[in-house]
């Protein structure tokens, strides 16, 4: 597996991963390599900068030694080490990284459309069909709610009258 930096033609750039990279270049060749924000396939490679696995000595996130006696953890190979003794930007939520942060303005929207049906509105996962249908059919009181539905899920309750839409975002899970 291999991941490239994409642009499109209107500038917006992107991660993807592909198999090889005689696959991304088959893909693109065929138009099925589009933009992320505008669906754009006339996608290229953007100049990217190597990984590189840091030394025996880590190197901090502002570029010096790390002092002996600070703790570092890794929550995976290509995460970046952190300091025990350093703190986090102030623009940038406890426990974030830098990757979490909303890079252009439909990220910034998508991000606070999250944190608004998150706070005002109950998850209820994969009974997503169940409880709307319910509250549609007045057996249970009416509440904002999200969650998660199967395609065929979905299309029936939309053929029901039931008033749903899908979300640009996934649910936040915990995993492991």
């Amino acid at each position: 597996m291999i991941q490239y930096a994409l642009k499109c033609a209107e500038g917006h750039r992107f991660d993807s991963w592909f198999q090889s990279a005689a696959a991304f270049d088959k893909l693109a060749t065929a138009g099925m390599v589009s933009c992320a924000q505008c669906g754009s396939s006339q996608v290229e490679k953007a100049i990217m900068a190597p990984r590189v696995r840091p030394g025996r000595k880590a190197v901090s996130p502002v570029g010096e030694a790390e002092p002996r006696g600070t703790a570092s953890a890794k929550t995976s190979p290509h995460a970046p080490a952190t300091s025990a003794a350093s703190s986090p930007p102030a623009a940038v939520a406890p426990g974030a990284g830098a990757l979490s942060t909303p890079s252009g303005e439909l990220e910034a929207a998508v991000a606070e459309l999250r944190r608004k049906v998150e706070s005002n509105s109950d998850y209820v996962g994969k009974d997503f069909a169940s409880e709307a249908r319910a509250m549609h059919l007045g057996d249970t009181p009416e509440r904002a709610i999200h969650g998660e539905a199967k395609p065929e899920e979905a299309k029936a309750l939309i053929e029901e009258g039931v008033p749903v839409l899908p979300l640009p975002f996934l649910p936040n899970r915990k995993t492991n």
